[in-house]
């Protein structure tokens, strides 16, 4: 018995790869570090601009990481984020609640979708993403008549 996907439609072609993004994410994750994405509104007072972009920010909870054990990085069209605490073997915990527990977060970007930039401030990282309005291309393709 075959699978029936949702892009199996003739009519859509080429969204191969986009069928195994969607597998992968399908496949899901632990859920550590949780995180929030959120819209920036703008204010009033932002006039509209010709070089409208959509801004939308990521921000993920690593309590207890430095800035030198976090890496953040884009690769193809995914946005890699790595944690990674050095194990601290001099200290003698009576309990240890809070684990050095590495992590890797990914996101799967659109096309067109670009890092603004990165912060760190009171155990939340925040990572900027704009997409910057695409332009619209129209072609004419001529038609080649053989005789």
């Amino acid at each position: 018995m075959s699978r029936m996907t949702p892009f199996a439609s003739p009519l859509l072609l080429g969204f191969d790869a986009m069928e195994k993004t969607l597998e992968r994410l399908g496949k899901g994750s632990d859920g550590y570090p949780p995180y929030n994405i959120e819209r920036i509104k703008k204010t009033a007072s932002d006039e509209p601009r010709e070089d409208e972009c959509d801004l939308l920010r990521i921000t993920l909870a690593v309590a207890g990481f430095s800035e030198a054990e976090l890496e953040v990085m884009t690769e193809e069209n995914q946005l890699i984020i790595r944690g990674r605490q050095a194990e601290q073997n001099e200290r003698d915990y009576l309990y240890r609640g809070i684990a050095a527990r590495q992590f890797q977060r990914i996101f799967v970007l659109a096309d067109g979708m670009q890092v603004s930039g990165a912060s760190l401030k009171n155990g939340l990282l925040s990572i900027d993403l704009i997409r910057p309005e695409p332009e619209r291309v129209v072609r004419k393709i001529n038609i080649s008549v053989s005789q």
